[in-house]
C-alpha cells in the first residue's frame, strides 16, 4: 500500500492501494476497507482514486460522499 499523507498532515487516511474498479484505504484508527465498483460506486471510486494520488482529501470525501457504503471490511 501507498502511504498516504494529506496536505494538511493529519489525515486519518494512512494508506491505500487502488486498481481497476477498486481502491483499498487503511485509516489510522479503524480498519482497511475495500471500495469498488459495486460499493459506493464507479463514480465515487474514480474520485476517491483521484484525491489519493492527489494527497489532498480523501478521508473529507470519504466522510461526507461514502460513509459505510464499502464493499467490503479487510480488518
Amino acid at each position: 500500500m501507498k502511504r498516504y499523507i494529506g496536505a494538511d498532515g493529519d489525515s486519518g487516511v494512512a494508506a491505500y492501494e487502488a486498481g481497476p474498479g477498486w481502491i483499498l484505504v487503511r485509516f489510522h484508527h479503524g480498519g482497511t476497507y475495500r471500495y469498488d465498483d459495486t460499493h459506493p460506486g464507479p463514480l465515487h471510486v474514480m474520485e476517491m482514486q483521484r484525491l489519493a494520488d492527489a494527497g489532498d482529501g480523501l478521508n473529507t470525501y470519504i466522510n461526507q460522499h461514502v460513509r459505510d457504503d464499502y464493499a467490503q471490511r479487510i480488518a
